[in-house]
């Protein structure tokens, strides 16, 4: 039995490849198919646009997939929330930070409209078409929702009045001349699985335990193992300068008089905490990379 698994093709399928690593999966992809390889033979991967992911899942072409609550948003407005789908775990990650992607409606720096309340009976251009109509919806405002097929940003404001488009810095919305008026939604990809899939032990298994992984992989980006000795007499002040996920642990070593402590810390306060711990009395300061945090 193998689980089929959609991997995103597109500005997600790089960050995703490597978090897969990161996690201990290899995915090697090629740019004549679209069966990537991997390094678990219980699994097998298929590129698939994050846009059309949801559906493959819900309809059981795949057994699970990762896409972005966005493109998950658009499925169930176009198809209802009862669709076959279970969400198993949020991933924050994202093609350039770990942090959320976001919607926003925007407009021409020199245009009249402030707010979208001005933009009644006006055109937005947008891929994001069915959770850009419930949102003017929501607020009782009449527009033409189009749908765009791509480069969003140069349409305003011959093709379009604004925009609803995907942003993680903001930067590509202020080199077209584009300013933010309101935010539609904030998105993170998921780990999503069919619903008959995940009512079987072995599949649901399989797919619980990637999740384990990935979520494990994100959860050590950006942190570090940190272990040192210290005396006794000194561990008061080495323990008030760590910041720990849970708290450090400390072990006896064989000379009574000296203990070892191990912790996690942000990999960004490295470079002042470790002068700081061997002032205090550390010794033996040792900084390891992590690849995974079960918590």
């Amino acid at each position: 039995m193998k689980l089929k698994l959609g991997i995103p093709k597109g500005s997600l399928q790089d960050a995703t490849v490597h978090l897969f690593a990161r996690a201990g999966f290899n995915i090697y992809v090629s740019s004549r198919s679209y069966f990537p390889a991997i390094d678990d033979p219980e699994i097998e991967c298929m590129l698939i646009r994050a846009q059309e992911m949801a559906r493959y899942v819900a309809d059981g072409v795949l057994d699970a997939g990762l896409t972005g609550q966005d493109w998950i948003a658009e499925h169930q407005a176009t198809h209802g929330r009862r669709n076959g789908l279970q969400a198993v775990v949020d991933l924050v990650y994202a093609k350039q930070s770990l942090g959320k992607v976001r919607w926003v409606l925007a407009v021409p720096n020199d245009s009249p409209y402030q707010a979208a309340r001005d933009l009644e009976g006006r055109t937005i251009a947008t891929e994001l078409v069915r959770v850009t109509e419930r949102y003017f919806a929501d607020l009782g405002i009449d527009v033409n929702v189009e749908f765009s097929w791509g480069a969003t940003e140069v349409k305003p404001p011959v093709l379009a009045d604004a925009i609803v488009e995907a942003t993680e810095t903001g930067s590509t919305l202020r080199a077209n001349r584009l300013r933010i008026i309101d935010t539609i939604m904030e998105s993170t990809p998921q780990l999503i699985a069919n619903e008959v899939a995940m009512a079987d032990e072995w599949k649901r298994t399989k797919i619980e335990n990637v999740a384990l992984l990935l979520k494990a992989a994100i959860e050590a980006q950006g942190r570090v193992g940190l272990m040192l000795n210290v005396r006794r007499a000194d561990l008061g002040a080495v323990l008030a300068l760590l910041p720990a996920l849970q708290r450090p642990t400390v072990a006896p070593l064989s000379d009574d008089e000296w203990v070892a402590v191990n912790t996690i810390i942000e990999e960004r306060t490295v470079r002042e905490l470790i002068p700081r711990l061997k002032a205090a009395g550390g010794q033996g300061i040792v900084e390891y990379p992590l690849n995974k945090i079960v918590i």
